[in-house]
């Protein structure tokens, strides 16, 4: 590949991140591929192999939001991970944990709360929910699974004005849980790890 048509790929990439990024930020977009393929489309591009991946998207995201959303952005991202809080004290005996932009901080004004709770006995999470009466909708999430693609549980509550989503996960998701190298951010928090989240943001 010569030098030029490398720079020409990369300004392509960059571009197509940027354009995934504002589809996300003001449209309210939540899946990286959507807004890939939704950018690459208005940019007029064919070839795949040129698409930026997921972290360069979140980096052109995180430089929109700061540029474009400086003031409501980091509002709205500490009001959803105050629902966060709320939802996981209730369901701390399910051991939940919060995923997803609300914990990586890019979440927008669009955004709903993603949390994962973890039970081998769905029936005593479905009971937990009309005793605490909350209204809520199940449904089913597609996750991999050891290279497999498997449904599971979710359940969606309204809290307030903000939605909720809960991925339903067994124990054995939870201890098989990969770690994420000491250079990555965590992709999972507990409750004393979002708590300490918002109290640094209030500092």
């Amino acid at each position: 590949m010569t030098k030029s048509r490398s720079r020409r790929d990369n300004n392509l990439r960059r571009h197509i991140a940027y354009l995934a990024a504002r589809l996300m930020a003001e449209d309210g977009i939540a899946d990286y591929a959507t807004a890939k393929q939704k950018a690459a489309r208005q940019a007029g591009l064919g070839d795949a192999a040129v698409l930026p991946d997921n972290s360069e998207i979140e980096e052109q995201l995180r430089e929109y939001q700061g540029l474009y959303q400086s003031e409501e952005q980091p509002a709205r991202l500490r009001e959803l991970r105050e629902v966060a809080v709320r939802v996981m004290r209730e369901f701390e005996e399910f051991r939940p944990v919060l995923v997803g932009s609300v914990l990586n901080g890019t979440a927008g004004m669009h955004s709903d709360v993603n949390l994962q709770l973890f039970t081998d006995d769905a029936k005593a999470l479905t009971m937990f929910l009309v005793n605490k009466r909350y209204r809520f909708e199940e449904g089913t999430k597609s996750v991999r699974r050891g290279g497999r693609v498997e449904e599971v549980p979710q359940i969606t509550l309204e809290v307030g004005d903000e939605t909720v989503n809960i991925t339903v996960l067994d124990h054995d998701d939870e201890r098989s849980s990969a770690r994420p190298r000491p250079d990555m951010e965590p992709q999972r928090a507990r409750l004393a790890e979002v708590e300490a989240l918002l109290a640094s943001s209030a500092a």
